[in-house]
């Protein structure tokens, strides 16, 4: 009885006190009464222990706006330390990395690379935005900082990190595929860039690194190494796409059977001056068989013949481009790119030669499905490789021709085996007369645009009335065969283009850059002209005086 008599008692004492406590005034009602004072809250009380921090940090945003406005009134002080330290804080932590990640990939690229000095939370949100990385130095892979400082990669180019170069020497070797620094002591012969390069082992344990940690790898570069190395990469990264692979060979191939999905390859087998590897017969039909899927392949110093060309075409329909890069091939593989259904674009870039003996006429087939031909610093004097080049391209609709020697007149007469050329450039072609174009042209019922850039012995002084008539027909037209040609005053004067055409190269140009074909700049010209003649783009400079 007396326990619980007294729990009753105390109950009711603390009820009566917490109603004297509750018709007591409030400090701000009333500021004589006597309140205990209590501590001031913290910005880590709120932010630790209480769940509705957000709320706090509104009103605390809202109590700062307020105190700034002369005509409201201080709020209370109790918030004023809230405010304070609120103030000294980094309010993007706030933020999830998820948002914070979204804000930063819309900033543009020349604010984005220097997000990374804020904090070292900017540091690894800025690394994760990275997609695309050539890396100098193929230490930082093997540490396994590359991986933490970047860990969303889809495109790595390994080759600079993979040479061992001087990085003080002022000395740059360089050409179309790789740079290096070197000493004053290198000698451009034949295999010196071997020495450059590191262990095949060291390069293998790099790609396994680089392949365990970034399986949505999409394109990958690199020089060296062996199959290991590449079947690592293929096991890892299925969704590998394009590949560059530097100082291939045959058995270097082996190991790119497993990338199914593959579909650009570039093979970099002989480099002069750099490094020496071969890719025969047996490695392109190693690369036909396993990558089905390919649509553009690039072979570059590579050896080869009719078997392999043949084998690439029959096993990669999806096939689309192929470009040949200083090709060691065997007499007869233009013969293979009949095989070849859905080939759509050929280059062939920097040969000494084509097919010097290409075979007999009847094992020679057009390319039904191509479209453009390019034909840059090549040696055309060969007039069999010339006849079969031109007879196996017969279906082409544009032709590019850029600083090819050899290509006279009756080379170029084979180019009338292509009967619907539509388009047709031609630069650096130093040997070439006007009656060789003529010749040519005239006969292709299809001929749109036209572009003759510095071939100096095309003379507009030998321009027929025919060809001039057909210039009139042209919708593009861009004419500087040499560095003193202007063409509407000479056209008057030495053929019948006058009578013809020659209003409309006189009316006003308006020098309005138009898409053209194949993005060459031109300007349009607007004229009335005969009903039969269509509308022409030339270009036109007028003589510095």
């Amino acid at each position: 009885m007396g326990f619980h008599h007294q729990r009753a008692q105390s109950v009711l004492l603390e009820s009566e006190r917490r109603t004297s406590i509750s018709s007591v005034p409030s400090s701000q009602t009333n500021p004589n009464s006597p309140v205990k004072k209590k501590r001031n809250p913290r910005w880590s009380d709120v932010w630790l222990k209480n769940t509705k921090s957000l709320e706090h940090v509104i009103v605390a945003m809202q109590l700062q706006s307020l105190s700034k406005n002369p005509h409201i009134p201080t709020p209370n002080s109790k918030t004023k330390p809230l405010i304070a330290n609120f103030c000294k804080i980094d309010r993007t932590l706030l933020l999830s990395d998820e948002i914070l990640l979204r804000i930063l990939s819309k900033l543009p690229d020349s604010q984005r690379n220097s997000n990374f000095l804020v904090c070292k939370r900017w540091l690894n949100l800025q690394g994760r935005l990275v997609r695309s990385l050539r890396v100098m130095d193929l230490n930082f892979l093997l540490s396994g900082r590359l991986i933490l400082r970047f860990p969303n990669l889809n495109r790595v180019d390994l080759v600079s990190g993979s040479l061992l170069s001087t990085r003080n020497s002022g000395i740059l070797l360089s050409n179309r595929i790789v740079s290096i620094h070197v000493d004053s002591w290198f000698l451009p012969i034949p295999g010196v860039g071997e020495e450059n390069i590191l262990d095949n082992m060291v390069i293998d344990r790099g790609l396994k690194t680089l392949a365990c940690a970034c399986p949505n790898l999409r394109k990958l570069a690199f020089i060296g190494g062996s199959e290991l190395g590449l079947l690592s990469v293929a096991e890892e990264c299925e969704t590998l796409q394009e590949l560059e692979l530097h100082k291939c060979s045959d058995n270097l191939l082996r190991g790119i059977a497993a990338c199914e999905n593959l579909q650009i390859l570039k093979l970099f087998g002989n480099v002069d001056g750099l490094y020496s590897s071969v890719v025969t017969d047996i490695g392109l039909t190693i690369l036909a068989q396993g990558c089905k899927r390919l649509v553009k392949l690039e072979l570059n110093g590579c050896e080869g013949s009719f078997d392999s060309i043949k084998a690439i075409g029959q096993c990669c329909q999806m096939l689309e481009e192929l470009t040949l890069c200083d090709h060691r091939m065997d007499d007869g593989w233009l013969a293979g790119l009949s095989y070849c259904e859905n080939l759509k674009t050929l280059r062939i870039m920097s040969c000494g030669k084509i097919d010097p003996n290409p075979g007999p006429d009847e094992y020679l087939s057009p390319c039904l499905a191509l479209e453009r031909l390019y034909l840059q610093n090549c040696q055309l004097g060969d007039k069999k490789s010339g006849r079969a080049l031109f007879i196996t391209c017969g279906a082409a609709r544009e032709i590019f021709i850029s600083d090819c020697w050899g290509l006279v007149d009756d080379i170029f007469s084979f180019a009338s085996h292509c009967w619907r050329v539509k388009f047709l450039s031609l630069e650096g072609c130093s040997q070439l007369t006007t009656e060789g174009l003529e010749s040519v042209i005239l006969e292709w019922k299809e001929l749109q645009s036209l572009r003759v850039v510095s071939c100096k012995n095309i003379k507009e002084s030998s321009i027929s009335p025919a060809l001039s008539t057909l210039f009139s027909t042209f919708k593009d037209l861009i004419w500087r065969p040499d560095t003193k040609s202007l063409l509407p005053s000479s056209l008057i004067g030495c053929t019948h283009m006058g009578k013809k055409g020659g209003r409309f190269f006189k009316k006003t140009w308006d020098m309005k850059v138009l898409p053209g074909v194949h993005n060459h700049a031109s300007a349009h010209v607007d004229s009335t002209r005969n009903e039969d003649a269509k509308n022409v783009t030339a270009e036109y400079r007028p003589r510095r005086r």
